[in-house]
């Protein structure tokens, strides 16, 4: 057993979310799953595991990493909410008053944000200055380190709504609520599937539709490295992992996108820069514990 002190991690996910009570990586003491329903009884069953793990257990600190968008803004009214989201039912619901009742110092991040700061502190991001960790499933979602913090500005990024080049030809609108055809509205598993008319994983590699995948991944990664300059972007999510072929078809388009222009050469847009997290799945449940960490400190 790790020396770390025992805290609480929550990541709440667009279909699931996972509670994980543990001292660092190699070190959990707990783990439960909870369906992503609607607000009430999704945060009703978080609050009874915690309760159960705290009276049993004690814990130290508390990581909230949540699907977004979300208020980070200590001074705001609101910080701690989820704002204008598109998973209906969850905008304007406060994630912070639950957590006050366990007397321990609460973090709370996006998940990608979490994620990003578990690879850093784990995985595939260690002895970096800066990084991103994007994750593309359910939605898209990209968490930016800089200099070993999270970025903020006005609020967190939301670089998986950016506005991408389209396909010579391509005239399908995109699924995002939002913004239609942004990187999410094309390339996330529901826009896959809206798409296609099947689920992502039903689908060959040779399907078309993953050229307007890789074409609008292959954009938001062009934008996410002449912005952010990240040292290394890790990419993760069930679309990517799912589909071994996509990585080295998106790297090919990004260094065809980029040509040669900036501070990234083409030599160094390798399986060493554009890649899998090395946490794999576990990265976002390990960011709610990344978190905790953090709020202690």
């Amino acid at each position: 057993m790790s020396d770390a002190p025992l805290v609480a991690g929550v990541e709440l996910g667009g279909t699931k979310c996972v509670c994980l009570l543990a001292a660092g990586p190699n070190d959990i003491r707990g783990e439960i799953r909870v369906p992503t329903r609607g607000p009430t009884e999704t945060l009703a069953a978080i609050d009874a595991v915690l309760k159960q793990w705290h009276a049993e257990h004690g814990f130290r600190a508390l990581g909230l990493a949540s699907f977004g968008p979300l208020d980070l803004d200590p001074g705001s009214s609101s910080f701690g909410c989820i704002v204008a989201t598109p998973k209906r039912g969850w905008e304007r619901v406060a994630l912070l008053p639950r957590a006050g009742a366990f007397s321990v110092p609460v973090a709370v991040d996006t998940d990608v944000n979490g994620a990003a700061l578990a690879e850093g502190l784990w995985g595939g991001a260690r002895g970096l200055d800066s990084w991103a960790y994007v994750t593309v499933g359910t939605g898209i979602g990209v968490g930016v380190i800089v200099r070993g913090a999270p970025l903020r500005g006005l609020g967190h990024p939301e670089a998986g709504h950016l506005r991408v080049p389209r396909l010579a030809g391509e005239t399908w609108p995109g699924n995002c609520p939002f913004h239609g055809d942004c990187a999410e509205g094309l390339a996330s598993g529901p826009a896959i599937q809206a798409r296609a008319g099947v689920p992502f994983s039903e689908l060959a590699a040779d399907h078309p539709v993953w050229n307007e995948v890789v074409h609008a991944l292959a954009g938001l990664f062009h934008n996410l490295i002449l912005t952010v300059v990240p040292q290394r972007i890790l990419v993760g999510g069930g679309v990517v992992l799912g589909q071994p072929t996509l990585l080295p078809r998106i790297r090919r388009a990004l260094q065809a996108s980029l040509a040669d222009y900036g501070h990234v050469p083409r030599s160094a847009l390798n399986e060493d820069y554009l890649c899998a997290p090395a946490l794999g799945e576990r990265a976002g449940p390990l960011g709610a514990i990344a978190l905790a960490h953090r709020a202690l400190e």
